[in-house]
């Protein structure tokens, strides 16, 4: 049977113990880059064994507990400081894997403080040879078309760092940049002197064409990040980034993460509505719907990251940023900056 909700525990905190929810898979996180820039911070928070985040829509906040946390999810465009203190994570007895962004816009600026490309380079080279090229996850996205970006120099943008990565990786991610919801975004592109647009249906199926060809080329799969298009004529899946099959991989088919995920052992194949079911269940509902994720709490807060990418949805102010990185120095149980 398929848990539908987190167990809880209790956060102690310096004002007395709170009740928290206790997840078994944490994500590290969407909303920021943790890894990069509050590698300390969480290590801090492991050793007081909880976290405080703040819903950023209404507010509220929630206390995450991480007595029962078993694997954790990091998404990073530059884990370098993380991977200094693996060794901490690993003495806990926590499995992990990455979602490394290695993209290549250097030339138009749009990710102003990531380390150069050669550096990120050695970096996921370093982490694929320690942890394995099945949890070091390479992700090129968004992609963006404007001006000089058309889709046959995305695609060179991408042989360009495949050629390097992809012995070191056995996956590509991508999605399609979806500037439109985002006037801010929009606005801040502009002032870059980037006139995004979107893919055409035409554009859309060269890139899509072109990404598949480089990866049979590399010997790698290639996925979509939550896309409705369905590129599978292409050999090109949908992506779990938050994955079942590769969280029970990596921790040998835990008896306790096969519940949560509705995989008891007794399951069989025949039992076909049944596995619909659980697959159902354990679908992250807080993602859009074209997500393939699977259930996790995400401990990142928006308004935190020091990347200040340019078409970045998730900071609106830089005041904000430098608050929250001072909070991190501070040892605050929050990073938000808010």
């Amino acid at each position: 049977m398929v848990r539908a909700t987190w167990q809880h525990s209790l956060a102690r905190t310096p004002a007395g113990p709170v009740d928290a929810i206790a997840p078994e898979i944490i994500s590290a996180s969407r909303s920021t880059d943790i890894p990069a820039f509050y590698t300390d911070w969480l290590v801090n928070r492991l050793n007081a064994g909880y976290v405080k985040w703040t819903n950023p829509f209404n507010q509220q906040a929630q206390y995450v507990s991480f007595d029962r946390a078993r694997v954790f999810v990091f998404w990073s465009k530059n884990p370098e400081p993380l991977l200094r203190r693996l060794d901490e994570i690993d003495r806990r007895g926590l499995a992990y894997y990455f979602q490394f962004t290695v993209n290549d816009y250097e030339r138009e600026k749009l990710e102003p403080a990531v380390p150069p490309l050669s550096r990120r380079f050695a970096t996921f080279r370093e982490l694929s040879e320690r942890i394995g090229r099945e949890r070091a996850i390479w992700r090129f996205d968004p992609l963006i078309l404007a001006h000089d970006l058309t889709v046959v120099e995305v695609l060179n943008r991408i042989r360009r760092v495949g050629d390097t990565l992809a012995r070191y990786t056995n996956r590509l991610v991508f999605s399609f940049a979806d500037i439109d919801p985002y006037r801010k975004v929009q606005s801040t592109l502009e002032r870059a002197g980037l006139r995004f647009r979107n893919f055409t249906s035409d554009e859309t199926a060269q890139a899509a064409e072109g990404i598949a060809s480089l990866c049979r080329d590399w010997g790698i799969q290639a996925f979509t990040c939550a896309e409705r298009v369905d590129l599978e004529r292409y050999g090109i899946g949908h992506n779990k980034c938050i994955d079942d099959d590769l969280i029970l991989k990596i921790t040998s088919n835990a008896p306790d993460l096969r519940q949560l995920l509705g995989r008891p052992e007794a399951l069989q194949t025949s039992l076909l509505s049944d596995s619909a079911a659980a697959l159902k269940n354990i679908k992250d509902k807080g993602q859009r719907e074209e997500c393939g994720c699977v259930i996790s709490k995400d401990i990142g807060q928006y308004n935190t990251c020091g990347h200040l990418c340019v078409y970045c949805y998730a900071n609106t102010s830089e005041k904000a940023v430098s608050r929250a990185r001072e909070r991190a120095r501070l040892g605050c149980e929050s990073i938000s900056g808010e």
